[in-house]
């Protein structure tokens, strides 16, 4: 294992060859819900050695984003499933951006390739970085992507789609506070 204060090049030539990451955030509370969700799509970007984004599209639940309104606490993880392995975990801050917000629009531009409406934009400021061996993960070929989700969300316009992520993503499953009117 080694620990890095930033994303090196190195770091960036693996992360922009992943095709899927993972995101893990939990509660202040012993008693709340830890939460990993995977995530796809050209959603992921770096925007420097120590901070990264992913737009986030929307699903079911609004915990990363009830976790980082109320403590922050994030880590990123890369698992190399073909070639080389390795695993990269990104440790830091995160702040969620909903969209309608300016933190939403200053990073929006990042993200040219998701073209549908989306929930918000999560922030993350790097405080460490990880990589460890991989040597366990197993090796798996890449089809294609999932296009359902994009469906899904192309059949509202921006302002419906965050008008009904608000009306049902108002509290986490633990009921922190989610999405708010704006």
């Amino acid at each position: 294992m080694e620990m890095l204060e930033e994303i090196g090049p190195s770091e960036s030539k693996f992360i922009a060859a992943q095709r899927m990451f993972f995101i893990g955030t939990a509660p202040l509370s012993g008693k709340g819900h830890v939460n990993v969700s995977p995530k796809g799509y050209t959603s992921f970007a770096q925007l420097d050695s120590t901070r990264v984004a992913y737009i986030d599209l929307g699903g079911s639940g609004i915990e990363t984003h009830a976790h980082l309104r109320e403590n922050g606490r994030i880590c990123i993880m890369f698992c190399a499933f073909e070639g080389s392995p390795l695993i990269l975990r990104l440790y830091g801050k995160g702040q969620g951006h909903q969209y309608g917000t300016p933190g939403f629009d200053a990073l929006r531009s990042h993200f040219p390739e998701i073209d549908v409406p989306v929930r918000g934009i999560i922030e993350v400021e790097v405080t460490q970085v990880q990589r460890s061996c991989g040597f366990a993960v197993p090796k798996f070929e890449f089809l294609e992507e999932r296009s359902r989700l994009k469906e899904h969300n192309a059949k509202r316009t921006q302002e419906e789609h965050i008008a009904r992520r608000i009306a049902t993503n108002r509290a986490s499953i633990d009921g922190l506070p989610g999405l708010e009117e704006l």
